[in-house]
């Protein structure tokens, strides 16, 4: 029986991290601009996706040529064939309905004002913190500062490092007006880890009971002599 239950434990530990190891990515974030959702130097984890798969709202790793070919961490705030437009305190409207951004940082710096329209296939990223944020307002001359869908390379779905900050980036609703495509919730990223973390604490138990009955044993066998 602990044979098998430390088996069962170790599919599920192995079969967890498989799923993490397969599906996820770890970044580093490399500045403040996206600030206070994700602080510089906070290490995330990303599920791996393509442009195809990304709604109004999820928090994207990319890269792309024209903005210097670096990894990159934005805000996705429109999709192609979005009329998107902000005045200088950083505020949106996307298709005529202005967005309420809770996780916005308060600007300090009064940003950008623009006005575009999203070209097919493509994306406009802006950063929380929109008075802090080289973003598709900087690059509005190359494609109205979209970048290519095909660019994305992941979906970030939690932050892991410092400790002090770790957990989930929830699901924002800031954009659900506006319809598909909407922002994600987080993948196997939680189911993945509890299996992980549930096949350990088996595999713990199983040999932790295993060793108590043959102790147990041993001190019966040695009453009896």
């Amino acid at each position: 029986m602990q044979g098998l239950v430390i088996a069962i434990g170790f599919v599920m530990l192995v079969g967890g991290f498989a799923v993490l190891a397969v599906q996820y990515r770890p970044y580093k974030i490399p500045t403040g601009s996206m600030a206070p959702t994700l602080q510089i130097g906070d290490t995330v984890l990303a599920h791996t996706a393509d442009g195809k798969s990304i709604g109004r709202g999820d928090i994207v790793v990319f890269q792309d040529s024209d903005w210097g070919d670096a990894t990159l961490v934005k805000r996705v705030v429109a999709v192609g064939g979005d009329t998107v437009s902000g005045d200088r305190e950083g505020r949106i409207t996307v298709n005529g309905h202005r967005v309420e951004e809770p996780y916005l940082a308060k600007a300090t710096v009064l940003t950008t004002e623009f006005s575009v329209t999203v070209p097919e296939g493509r994306l406009f990223l802006l950063g929380d913190f929109r008075g802090n944020s080289l973003d598709s307002r900087s690059h509005l001359e190359v494609a109205s500062g979209s970048v290519p869908a095909s660019a994305v390379k992941a979906r970030v779905e939690a932050a892991i490092l410092p400790m002090s900050r770790a957990g989930l980036e929830g699901r924002t609703t800031a954009f659900d007006e506006l319809g598909a495509p909407r922002a994600h919730q987080a993948g196997a990223l939680l189911p993945a880890a509890w299996t992980s973390v549930g096949g350990a604490a088996l595999i713990v138990l199983a040999s932790a009971a295993g060793w108590a009955v043959s102790l147990g044993r041993k001190l019966q066998g040695r009453r009896k002599a």
